[in-house]
């Protein structure tokens, strides 16, 4: 991304470390999958668990608990006070084994997530990932070889734009991607596609299928941060460079 990387304008976040690799994932986009899951696979949501084990701020997770009886939030680093903290790699599962297991993993360990997940959840797995993850030689042989293959890999006809710490709406203006010059805020893009590949035990013939645009439908106004204090900064400076360009005009 192509955004004003200074102190001044990213201080006012508190980011989790790089490493994580944290893009929040838009609900709506999660909204569209668990109507995936009740429509082609014929779950009953109601009735199940779902684990969310890199939950993040819990935009996910609160997507999640409008289609299942109970959601489980855990993360290896403290987003919120909502979750609990936990390795999803390196211990076991501090409770019963959940139904499904829906995330979007750290990249770069997205094939241990895979992996992990599909050792825990009962009746099957969601991973969000890029749309590229289908690819390669290493992850063929770890995760879509015959007999190991996904149920589903699904497509999204319309673009989730997801962002490095933040959540924001697609085509608004994003007050941490700002030019350098003026300070206006850029709109949310992304050049990234995303897909969902479902794991569900004994089913691996793979499906290719697609979740028709929607959403306008299934996006909420209250599922995005309103990030005041960076708005409130932004306009600040805003005004700095305002007053300064009239002072010089009258020189």
């Amino acid at each position: 991304m192509n955004g004003n990387r200074s102190t001044a304008v990213m201080q006012r976040r508190a980011p989790a470390p790089d490493e994580l690799d944290y893009f929040p994932t838009q609900p709506w986009a999660v909204r569209a999958a668990c109507e995936f899951l009740a429509a082609e696979l014929g779950e009953d949501l109601t009735g199940q668990t779902c684990w969310e084990p890199a939950c993040g701020e819990m935009f996910m997770v609160l997507a999640l608990a409008e289609y299942f009886a109970h959601v489980i939030a855990s993360d290896i680093y403290r987003y919120t006070p909502d979750h609990q903290i936990h390795d999803f790699l390196s211990h076991g599962p501090p409770f019963a084994m959940p139904d499904w297991i829906f995330t979007n993993p750290p990249f770069l360990l997205a094939e241990q997530f895979v992996a992990r997940a599909i050792e825990r959840a009962r009746r099957g797995v969601v991973m969000f990932v890029r749309g590229a993850f289908t690819e390669g030689d290493k992850r063929y042989e770890a995760l879509f070889r015959p007999h190991i293959r996904p149920s589903f890999v699904v497509t999204y006809v319309e673009r989730a734009v997801l962002l490095r710490g933040r959540l924001i709406r697609s085509g608004a203006p994003d007050p941490f991607n700002v030019d350098p010059i003026t300070l206006e805020p850029r709109k949310a893009s992304s050049a990234t596609a995303y897909s969902l590949v479902i794991w569900q035990p004994g089913q691996h013939d793979t499906r290719h299928r697609w979740i028709p645009a929607c959403r306008r439908r299934l996006e909420r106004d209250a599922d995005y941060p309103a990030y005041e204090t960076q708005w409130a900064w932004l306009r600040e400076q805003q005004a700095k460079i305002a007053q300064v360009s009239a002072q010089e005009s009258l020189l």
